[in-house]
């Protein structure tokens, strides 16, 4: 993550959105301390759907129920 300058940010800002929105993450700093953050916003709010469709079969792989099936789970939580 790249940290800037107050000055720095305002006098080079369309080169920071630019970094910005091929992803970058920039900090601004102010004496030292950091006051705000430029980050990528998700383009129309839309989750990238295969992106999330490969995640949940990679979660999948090292997540099983193990000896007890789904029916049996839920036959079990029904009891309660």
């Amino acid at each position: 993550m790249k940290r800037v300058g107050s000055y720095e940010a305002k006098t080079h800002l369309p080169e920071l959105l630019k970094r910005v929105a091929m992803g970058e993450r920039i900090t601004i700093m102010k004496h030292g301390t950091p006051v705000a953050m430029l980050v990528p916003v998700r383009s129309s709010g839309k989750l990238d759907v295969r992106a999330v469709i490969r995640d949940m079969l990679e979660f999948r792989k090292g997540n099983t129920l193990g000896e007890i099936g789904l029916r049996e789970m839920i036959e079990e939580g029904r009891r309660y």
